[in-house]
């Protein structure tokens, strides 16, 4: 049932998990309708390079785990595509369930849009549902941490919460580590507006070199280039140290390392922000 190689295909509720999640049914014509766009963007605009993607599974539950960042989530449109990519036969076909955090329940025109997309409040109770039905879950354990970092903290990991690694134990599913280089240069934020957030529903208002100062235009991401790198899956039970001891600090350490070597590959490999 998680088996997503039909993006089009609806899921058929056929166990309690299934009705739990009755309440975030996907809308399949929305995602069909923004399919150019996120081509464009992926394809073109950010040239985005995929590497590892024979480490996402192509059924069954899974946790994907990575790093986040922009004042706007554009690296988990970017993410959601490339799992989806029906053009891509390495693609996997799969919808991801992006768990996005709480206050976003305080925006309702922007709740609204990621539900119809396929993301869903970050809950345990939601996340426990997702993965019995054997789905893809996507988890920026960095939370409003990440996407919050200035310019100057880009690519340094803030502290991962132990979500995934409680999930994933409790589930018997694997993590997958995934970073993305080139994001963090897309949108540079270089302070923050708590007033004009909190007047908003959001924690901040992100401010860039170009916005306020260039009005709506000034939200428009840069060029950058972009690597989107998975690693191998993580069974945290399969390993010695855990079999006996859930510690759950060191599952998410253990995690937090395997994305920040990710990064720091990718990023010794990189020759140029915009160009490659």
């Amino acid at each position: 049932m998680g088996d997503y190689t039909q993006p089009r295909s609806k899921p058929t509720p056929d166990s309690a998990s299934a009705r739990a999640t009755s309440a975030y049914p996907i809308d399949y014509e929305l995602r069909e309708r923004a399919l150019p766009l996120l081509r464009f963007l992926f394809d073109t605009y950010w040239r985005v390079a995929v590497r590892g993607m024979e480490h996402v599974p192509r059924r069954g539950g899974a946790i994907l785990v990575g790093n986040h960042s922009g004042g706007i989530p554009f690296d988990a449109a970017m993410l959601g595509y490339a799992l989806e990519n029906r053009g891509n036969p390495a693609s996997p076909g799969r919808i991801a369930r992006i768990l996005y955090d709480r206050f976003i329940d305080g925006m309702p025109a922007v709740a609204d849009l990621y539900r119809r997309s396929g993301a869903v409040p970050a809950r345990y109770a939601v996340a426990d549902a997702m993965l019995a039905r054997g789905e893809l879950v996507v988890i920026f354990p960095e939370g409003v941490g990440g996407i919050a970092k200035l310019f100057d903290q880009r690519y340094r990991l803030q502290p991962f919460a132990t979500s995934a690694a409680r999930l994933s134990w409790k589930h018997r599913v694997p993590i997958i580590p995934f970073a993305f280089v080139g994001a963090e240069e897309a949108y540079p934020v270089i302070g923050r507006s708590e007033s004009a957030g909190l007047a908003l529903g959001a924690p901040y208002v992100p401010i860039t070199p170009f916005f306020p100062l260039l009005g709506p235009l000034g939200v428009l991401p840069l060029p950058s280039k972009w690597t989107l790198a998975f690693g191998r899956r993580i069974y945290l039970r399969r390993e010695q140290r855990f079999i006996r001891d859930p510690d759950f600090a060191a599952m998410t350490e253990r995690l937090r390392r395997s994305v920040a070597l990710l990064i720091q590959r990718e990023l010794a490999g990189r020759s140029s922000v915009f160009f490659g």
